[in-house]
């Protein structure tokens, strides 16, 4: 029988729990550790890419909705105009002379230098996915602007004597102006981004600012290019998640 009991699988002759012999009961074997280190990595991967694809849904949704009140909803109309008259109408001193040059500084050639710059950080913090994504979001976000404009233009109601263009939704400059401040937010260190996302959020405010004061664009316009640019980034973000490899152990992120 001892001879029997040794052969048979599962089977231990030797104490178990409680000090009995027979079936020893044991929990299952552990997993070995590159396949518990890779199973890991791909739940953080999983986990790391709902917030930048849910924020990149959620911006798009918000943009449509957007559009779509300012165009079927009466009150909106009325709404939209009333927010372009308060600009219009107020006395912002300086600001009026500066509202006339800031969106100068988004034009095709400085914006393009200030895309460079951006580019050439990114490599230079040896971070050649993040440039890769950067360089994609910041000549794809002002095109998209262009493109939808002709797509989804619709009349708006006269203030005064400003009347802003049918296709202006979305800004263009809003759009640019949002996506050049998230992409230095990308490509900065961690230990800067905070200044740089302040710095970034004041630039993008403004240049939405300057373009109410002067007439250029409906208030649902320069929020429409915010909401379009967030929706790049995010896309931005989630394109380097998904291509960016694991990092070793120990390992500091930029």
């Amino acid at each position: 029988m001892l001879v029997a009991a040794r052969l048979q699988p599962g089977f231990s002759a030797g104490p178990t729990l409680g000090g009995m012999t027979g079936h020893s009961y044991s929990s299952a074997a552990p997993m070995p550790r590159g396949l518990e280190i890779a199973h890991g990595g791909e739940d953080r991967r999983r986990a790391g890419l709902a917030g930048p694809l849910w924020l990149g849904a959620s911006s798009l949704l918000a943009l449509l909705v957007v559009w779509a009140v300012a165009e079927l909803v009466p009150a909106a109309h009325v709404r939209d105009a009333t927010l372009l008259g308060h600009f219009l109408a107020r006395d912002y001193g300086s600001f009026h002379s500066l509202a006339d040059h800031l969106p100068r500084l988004l034009n095709p050639l400085l914006f393009t230098l200030w895309s460079v710059a951006l580019v050439l950080i990114a490599f230079a913090r040896e971070r050649p996915r993040v440039a890769l994504a950067v360089a994609l979001v910041l000549a794809l976000a002002p095109l998209s602007a262009e493109i939808l404009k002709p797509l989804l233009a619709h009349s708006h109601l006269a203030v005064g004597q400003t009347q802003v263009d049918a296709a202006s939704f979305p800004s263009g400059h809003s759009t640019a102006a949002a996506i050049l401040a998230m992409s230095a937010v990308l490509v900065a260190p961690s230990r800067l981004r905070p200044a740089v996302a302040a710095l970034g959020a004041a630039f993008a405010l403004a240049i939405g600012a300057a373009l109410l004061v002067r007439g250029a664009h409906m208030p649902s316009d320069v929020l429409g290019g915010y909401l379009l640019a967030l929706a790049w980034a995010a896309a931005a973000v989630a394109g380097v998640r998904v291509f960016e490899r694991r990092r070793p152990p120990g390992a500091v992120a930029g």
